[in-house]
């Protein structure tokens, strides 16, 4: 996008841009959005190309985030929350040249593909919690899901049966793969019990490392961003993305087979950080739901993987065409180690919950 089209679009928010020397340069690497920082003399600012392929329903993106932004959920975080600037006639998104667009504000700071130290799990778990708890007084049924489904484990597992009937000739590593998932079936029911009795809250749904800005310093977390999968769901659902990301040895995509494993000294700083966050909020169910958390999002993120590889690579990107197949096998391989650790890891947490609430008296 060029300097003169974009001072057309900037013409929506006068308030933040007059004729000024204006700079632009390409911002993060993320795969979803299009992302420029823009810098003027009265500061710095993001702008962001909005994908309606991957977000088909942006009404209710707005929806959530402007519920956050009238709730002053912001107020409530010890760090910002980037929300998108109204444009001049008051929306969030401004459509221009046909496609939709969004300012934010710009916030200083470092983003991390990869945690460096074990503080760094515990402060992201408990900046995770931490907004959670934010939205303890909001009626939940005002939000809406921004992708329909998104963390329904027993769903992801239908559309993986049925994408594996379809099948009819198997390699001997497809074959391993899918007796693995398909031996899921009690993680499933375990998950469908757990549901039924866990109270809806506001989460972030997208809990990666890379979603957090950090001071400069990495001691402390400077705001929450990529705010487009809040909606309602479990507290189990954010505290798993994080165990299955960052408590990993290995990103997803990594194929060192025998060096991937769950790393038990970051899942404690991720507990100990989360139930921080989150212990003036949760029910001893809830916090008891966080044990399967890091499964359940395992699973299910192995179950996309290879349904995807089944049906030819039409949702994730790949770079090889085995490469959905092997990040299922990297997703089975963490999830095995998960449920040969479910004794070790009970211990963790249990003695985790107790130190925080001996903190507390």
């Amino acid at each position: 996008m060029d300097l003169d089209h974009l001072k057309q679009l900037l013409f929506h928010y006068p308030e933040l841009f007059s004729n000024e020397e204006i700079s632009i340069e390409p911002l993060g690497n993320g795969l979803i959005h299009e992302t420029w920082k823009i810098s003027t003399l009265k500061g710095h600012f993001v702008l962001q190309a909005y994908n309606k392929s991957v977000f088909p329903f942006p009404e209710r993106i707005q929806n959530n985030l402007d519920i956050l932004f009238r709730k002053q959920v912001a107020d409530r975080l010890p760090f910002e929350l980037p929300l998108p600037i109204q444009n001049s006639q008051g929306e969030q998104l401004t459509n221009f040249e046909g496609k939709l667009w969004r300012i934010f504000p710009f916030v200083s700071g470092k983003t991390l593909e990869q945690i460096q130290a074990p503080n760094e799990a515990w402060l992201a778990a408990k900046a995770f919690g931490e907004f959670a708890s934010a939205g303890k007084e909001l009626n939940m049924s005002e939000f809406m899901e921004t992708i329909p489904d998104f963390h329904r484990l027993d769903l992801r597992f239908e559309k993986f049966q049925q994408a594996a009937s379809a099948v009819f000739s198997w390699t001997k590593e497809e074959e391993d793969i899918l007796r693995f998932y398909l031996n899921q079936k009690p993680l499933i029911e375990s998950y469908k019990e757990e549901k039924q009795k866990l109270p809806i809250r506001l989460t972030h749904s997208d809990t990666k490392i890379n979603n957090l800005i950090f001071s400069e310093d990495l001691h402390q977390i400077k705001a929450l961003i990529d705010l487009d999968t809040v909606m309602p769901g479990l507290l189990l659902y954010d505290f798993g993305d994080l165990v299955r990301t960052v408590a990993c040895s290995l990103p997803e995509t990594s194929i060192q087979w025998d060096e991937i494993r769950l790393q038990e000294e970051i899942f404690e700083e991720l507990v100990l950080g989360y139930l921080e966050g989150v212990k003036t909020l949760a029910t001893p169910e809830e916090f008891e739901s966080l044990l399967i958390g890091g499964e359940v999002m395992t699973c299910m993120m192995g179950l996309r993987f290879f349904t995807d590889h089944l049906q030819g690579n039409i949702y994730y990107r790949v770079q090889y065409p085995e490469q959905n197949l092997h990040r299922a096998k990297n997703q089975m391989i963490l999830l095995r180690d998960q449920q040969e650790k479910r004794a070790q890891l009970r211990d963790i947490w249990k003695k985790s919950l107790e130190k925080v609430q001996a903190s507390d008296n």
